[in-house]
């Protein structure tokens, strides 16, 4: 478990755009992402708005015959792990092809084929159910895909945990390589749930906001009025690679993934323990795994979905962690304040936020916390981004069923 892990590509589809140096303009620059729903008519929604991929053309990385056989999801998650590779500048060879592994999960998948074809089913019989409609709902084939694509033998892996995918893949991934399994990874999160059946779904269950008339202030974590998340597509993945390899070949290190906590609420199916136990629990095992003191910690960012419960829950979690006194020094914000929830591909995008941040020392803003609920009375960085001198940074996801967990990165010089 000696060998130690470093980020030396990043890909990013997003409701900010596509690619790091645009998303990640957008996101200092305090930027919402979220708009109308475009993908349906959502009139007779409670909430019509989400943070739709506007600008991803899957003609520009898939061929075009392919497509047909891919959900939307399976789309963002090629062109993430494409922008990844390439950033990265790995060479496959045949020697090394079977060291080089994909960890790529999804919390809900190919829900919008799943929806599709059944309506076919219904309307048009058996007989009109597409060939391809297994492997295009299937959430472990974006990591078959990718892998097809490059050429790549080693682990083939997929994570569904909710809203903690994207987080719990590159944790799994980042330990794959610590234990020899593997020199290098791609991994992360992908999601296109932007259809009639999730928001229809989370809508019944009172998960979504329905600021309907002011989209881009919806999503406001940490705010007194925020009253659900936003619905958001996309994907984040990373190159993970041992560090004296990245070193040898001149790799770009955004940073360390040093620490990796994982913990369940054995609570509720989709509300938070309370007091934040769970929670609690997770960020102090990435921080025993990095075997760092928790007052070297400067940066978290946030779970924050802008849910009443799930928001408070998070800081009380913050505060128990790291003691009121250094809780109120660390500065903490919800990048889903722009992006929207990604879902299962949250944690893969805000992962690469948090490397991001080491790597420019700037810490992106907390937008629209107007009102800050006096429950949540911590340092969000409210609506300007802030240059910063941080070491270490933890990411946070949790997700229904109680699922936690958390990675730690240091900054890499």
């Amino acid at each position: 478990m000696d060998r130690r892990v470093v980020i030396t590509g990043l890909g990013l589809v997003t409701p900010l755009g596509l690619g790091t140096e645009t998303t990640w303009s957008g996101l200092v620059a305090g930027r919402s992402g979220i708009g109308p729903i475009t993908r349906f008519d959502a009139t007779d929604y409670d909430s019509r708005i989400a943070g739709e991929c506007q600008d991803f053309q899957a003609e520009a990385w898939i061929p075009k015959k392919e497509i047909k056989k891919m959900d939307l999801f399976m789309q963002f998650g090629i062109a993430a792990a494409q922008m990844a590779w390439d950033d990265a500048g790995f060479q496959r060879t045949d020697e090394n092809a079977h060291r080089v592994g994909v960890v790529i999960g999804s919390g809900i998948g190919g829900l919008s084929a799943i929806q599709n074809q059944a309506m076919l089913l219904q309307s048009r019989g058996p007989s009109r159910i597409s060939p391809f409609f297994i492997p295009m709902s299937l959430i472990n084939l974006v990591s078959g895909h990718v892998a097809i694509r490059f050429g790549l033998k080693g682990p083939n892996h997929a994570v569904v945990t909710a809203c903690a995918t994207g987080t719990h893949a590159i944790g799994d991934a980042v330990r794959m390589i610590q234990r020899g399994e593997a020199d290098a990874m791609l991994a992360g999160g992908a999601e296109a749930a932007t259809c009639e059946l999730a928001v229809g779904g989370f809508s019944a269950a009172r998960a979504l906001t329905t600021r309907n008339n002011a989209p881009q202030q919806a999503s406001r974590p940490w705010d007194r009025d925020r009253d659900g998340f936003v619905i958001a597509e996309g994907a984040g993945v990373v190159f993970l690679e041992e560090m004296e390899s990245a070193k040898r070949r001149g790799a770009t290190l955004y940073a360390e993934v040093v620490g990796y906590g994982m913990s369940g609420d054995a609570y509720h199916i989709t509300s938070p323990d309370p007091h934040g136990d769970g929670a609690v629990r997770c960020m102090l095992a990435a921080l025993r795994d990095g075997q760092v003191d928790p007052a070297a910690v400067g940066y978290i960012n946030a779970h924050g979905t802008s849910t009443p419960q799930g928001d408070a829950v998070e800081t009380e979690a913050i505060k128990t962690v790291f003691g009121l006194e250094q809780a109120k020094k660390i500065m903490v914000s919800s990048t889903k304040s722009m992006t929207g929830h990604l879902l299962g591909a949250a944690g893969g995008v805000e992962a690469i936020f948090t490397a991001l941040a080491l790597h420019h020392q700037v810490i992106p803003p907390t937008i629209n916390l107007d009102n800050p609920d006096p429950l949540c009375d911590l340092d969000y960085v409210p609506h300007t981004a802030r240059d910063c001198q941080v070491t270490y940074a933890l990411s946070n996801s949790f997700g229904f069923g109680g699922t936690n967990a958390s990675l730690l990165l240091k900054r890499s010089p």
